[in-house]
């Protein structure tokens, strides 16, 4: 079995895929502008997929008040002190400082402008090829 994608309820699917495509590189590989505006993100890895859409069924959760260790979106960077200015240019918002973790790895968490929780990693060694 594979990952196929995993789909997050969002107030502005729309707005939130073009947001992560100008910011995080990703490519909208299916999108839809009629409800529920389900938009599939890929990284330039291509191998999994995020699916942005809004339900009006259903409640879109309070992303801002979830704990960081609780759901994030981990993306690699190459230069995260860059990254990381380059993002809070762009409408993200700081979630603490950039860590060293005890293996010597780089973390630091942001939040998208819609409250998501999104950590950049600067691994010693990569978790994927």
């Amino acid at each position: 079995m594979k990952i196929e994608h995993f789909a997050l309820q969002v107030a502005d699917p729309i707005a939130v895929a073009r947001w992560y495509v100008v910011h995080l590189g990703m490519t909208i590989q299916k999108g839809s502008k009629q409800p529920p505006f389900a938009h599939f993100l890929a990284d330039d890895g291509g191998q999994m997929l995020i699916e942005l859409y809004f339900n009006d069924q259903f409640d879109v959760p309070d992303q801002s008040q979830v704990p960081p260790a609780h759901f994030h979106l981990a993306f690699v960077s190459d230069d995260i002190e860059k990254d990381r200015t380059r993002l809070i240019e762009a409408g993200a918002k700081e979630e603490g400082p950039i860590d060293t973790q005890p293996n010597g790895d780089l973390v630091c968490f942001l939040r998208d402008p819609w409250g998501l929780t999104l950590q950049l990693v600067t691994r010693v060694e990569k978790l994927l090829a």
